[in-house]
């Protein structure tokens, strides 16, 4: 499926079919794009949380009772769920190891090539953490990048999709310890094939028209 029809064709899916799963070497394509996804410096300040047995998705699950309940078939039923991490902030063990990894992929051709990718990507986390003061919410904007380029991924391998922000976060942070590890949890996503009780497969896709949404300049 070409990129643009995926696109047309992508929908949140309301309901899946439990009885039907991924296989793993279609997931494995979900999980190198989501860890090729862009971000801004390279700074990838994200992780994921991977669950594709009932018993992972029954303790993710668990973050939505009360309030969220409506979600809780969506994690229950899908085949994988993923929950997308956000670090808190950018500190010094994860700027070295992002250049480390940087090195080892022979992105500089030489020490001042090093120097420089560190120098500006610590101007750029500098900038969020004291001038604008707002570096979780930055680290955040990354991963939504990640999340963008996962559901469209979704799309291109003809599985389906349900990223959610509808879930008690303090409850998920505290069942995998995220806090503890400079982590939180942002956004959910379950992936699997809809059942026919997904009644947004049926409906035609609604989007503002190209003039309501783009000005064109010359």
């Amino acid at each position: 499926m070409d990129i643009l029809s995926a696109a047309k064709k992508r929908h949140t899916a309301k309901a899946y079919d439990s009885a039907r799963r991924i296989p793993e070497d279609v997931m494995q394509k979900v999980y190198d794009l989501l860890r090729n996804s862009a971000s801004s410096v390279n700074s990838q300040p994200w992780h994921f949380i991977v669950a594709n047995t009932p018993e992972g998705r029954a303790r993710i699950a668990k973050a939505t009772q009360g309030g969220y309940v409506y979600n809780a078939a969506k994690v229950n039923d899908a085949s994988h769920v993923i929950v997308l991490c956000a670090r808190v902030d950018m500190d010094e063990a994860h700027m070295d190891a992002l250049l480390e990894q940087e090195e080892r992929d022979g992105r500089f051709r030489d020490a001042q090539a090093r120097a420089g990718q560190d120098a500006t990507r610590r101007g750029y986390v500098n900038q969020h953490r004291y001038g604008t003061k707002d570096v979780a919410q930055w680290l955040e904007k990354q991963v939504y990048l990640a999340l963008g380029t996962a559901l469209l991924g979704a799309a291109t391998l003809e599985i389906d999709a349900t990223p959610m922000e509808g879930f008690d976060q303090k409850i998920l942070d505290a069942e995998f310890d995220l806090n503890e590890k400079g982590l939180t949890s942002l956004v959910l996503v379950s992936f699997g094939y809809s059942s026919p009780a997904d009644f947004n497969a049926g409906l035609p896709k609604s989007r503002l028209t190209q003039e309501a949404t783009f000005t064109f300049i010359d």
